[in-house]
């Protein structure tokens, strides 16, 4: 039960983020589907060097829970604080390198060997969009390490409320900057008399405008009169060695696990897939989002089984960190298997929501044929997902984090990009089918081998806060 009591409303945050992430692709596909495409690789480009300090930033959860099951209440402050910085130092020393560099990228390393129709186009707006959320990535960043605080804390409510705020900043700037004075014509809505409208640009600046309120909401509550009298949040702002320690430590194989999945994740849909043209690109972008709301809210189990676990651990209770793991990803496996089961069942509908009606029918038949049979193969390997993701939760809390970095590295290299280019490159008549296949199988080995290593157990030998640490 406790799990849920912490899960809950990070689900529903998570949620939040699907819905949105949800409704900014269907706004951006009504304005037509290379414009999908061109957020689709803008996006998970500039994601992918965010990913590594996103994934390093998730053990702030670590330290805090653990500091607070162990009753160091007034220990945990340092590390939000002390996590700004680090987020200072990658937004300015490798977030805005990269967005400078990426018109060169798009055109000499994604696209080098595509020649698809509009590809000029293709790579402006897709370089526009990625450059916008990356100037606005040092405020993505400090919220991850102000969320996971008060995941630590055990407040994930008030996460949630941020960002739903922020989400509902986010859709509504949408509308207005996407689609401006001219409104959404195909469903005959109104537009905003003497806006222009900005199209795919819109969705990048109402996206950072969204993670702004994300941002603000949690930090006036961390530096408000509550916080500051439980956690002294206002007197421990200072740069602390130990602390960056601390995070970089534990937090470094994190950063190459979500910073190698990603590289994979985009290369895979970028340029494998992307070998197969637009069509296929718009399918899988359309896809991946149906993903998202499938493994999201399951992603907020994971934070809450991360959060429960660490709390038993600096307490004492091993059998008790167990207990919570092994509920908490049996929630995630019914909630995936489910949504496997309306992969299947409402492919059809579930693609053709995102096509434009101003798309030729045989481009749309297109989509739809393609999209479909990627519908299939994601249902395939939602129940695998959910363990993986439920595990890695338990064994993040448990501080087990080089092993399964380790572990996920190499599969995704071996299967996502190995076995997915195999495919790609040897059985060409599979269509984008073939490198969805090699992440399909990448994912279900992945749940298999998480899965495996928590109930052997081996984290138990694990110790982050020493007892003789805490008496001084």
């Amino acid at each position: 039960m406790e799990v849920w009591i912490q899960a809950w409303p990070t689900i529903i945050t998570m949620t939040s983020y699907t819905v949105m992430s949800f409704v900014d692709k269907m706004m951006v596909g009504q304005v037509g589907p290379l414009e999908l495409a061109a957020q689709g690789n803008g996006g998970i480009w500039a994601w992918t060097p965010t990913a590594f300090a996103m994934g390093a930033l998730v053990v702030v959860n670590t330290w805090v829970s653990q500091h607070m099951g162990a009753s160091n209440p007034g220990k945990v402050a340092r590390y939000p604080w002390n996590s700004f910085y680090l987020s200072a130092a990658m937004w300015l020393l490798v977030l805005l390198p990269w967005a400078l560099l990426l018109p060169w990228f798009f055109e000499t390393i994604v696209h080098t060997g595509q020649d698809a129709e509009e590809l000029d186009r293709l790579i402006e707006m897709e370089t526009g969009y990625g450059q916008i959320i990356l100037l606005g990535g040092v405020l993505q960043l400090g919220s991850r390490g102000l969320h996971q605080f008060f995941f630590g804390i055990m407040r994930p409510k008030i996460v949630t409320a941020a960002v739903i705020v922020g989400n509902i900043v986010n859709v509504l700037l949408n509308y207005i900057l996407i689609f401006g004075e001219e409104g959404l014509v195909a469903l005959d809505l109104p537009g905003v008399p003497g806006v222009a409208p900005m199209g795919v640009y819109g969705a990048a600046v109402a996206t950072v405008c969204g993670i702004f309120v994300e941002f603000l909401i949690p930090l006036i509550v961390f530096l408000g009169p509550w916080c500051n009298r439980q956690f002294q949040t206002r007197t421990a702002w200072r740069f602390d060695r130990k602390t960056i320690g601390d995070l970089v430590r534990l937090g470094w194989p994190g950063a190459l696990v979500s910073g190698n999945e990603i590289i994979c994740w985009s290369i895979f849909m970028t340029m494998l897939v992307g070998l197969f043209g637009p069509d296929s690109l718009t399918a899988g972008w359309i896809v991946l989002g149906y993903m998202h709301l499938g493994f999201m809210p399951a992603v907020a189990i994971s934070f809450a089984i991360n959060t429960v676990v660490g709390n038993a651990i600096g307490a004492g209770q091993p059998e008790l960190a167990v207990e919570r793991t092994r509920w908490g990803v049996g929630i995630g496996v019914v909630y995936m298997t489910l949504c496997g089961l309306a992969f299947i069942i409402f492919r059809e509908p579930m693609v053709a929501i995102f096509i434009g009606s101003d798309v030729s029918p045989e481009q749309s038949q297109s989509i739809l044929d393609v999209g479909m049979k990627l519908m299939i193969v994601a249902a395939l390997f939602q129940t695998t997902d959910a363990f993986g993701i439920g595990y890695s939760g338990g064994l993040r809390g448990a501080g087990d984090v080089v092993w399964p970095g380790i572990f996920i590295g190499v599969t995704g290299w071996l299967f996502i990009i190995g076995v997915g280019y195999a495919l790609a490159i040897g059985m060409p008549e599979l269509g984008a089918l073939g490198p969805w296949i090699g992440a399909a199988i990448y994912i279900i080995v992945l749940g298999i081998g998480l899965s495996w290593r928590f109930e052997s157990g081996k984290w138990r030998n694990i110790q982050l806060i020493k007892p003789e640490v805490e008496s001084e």
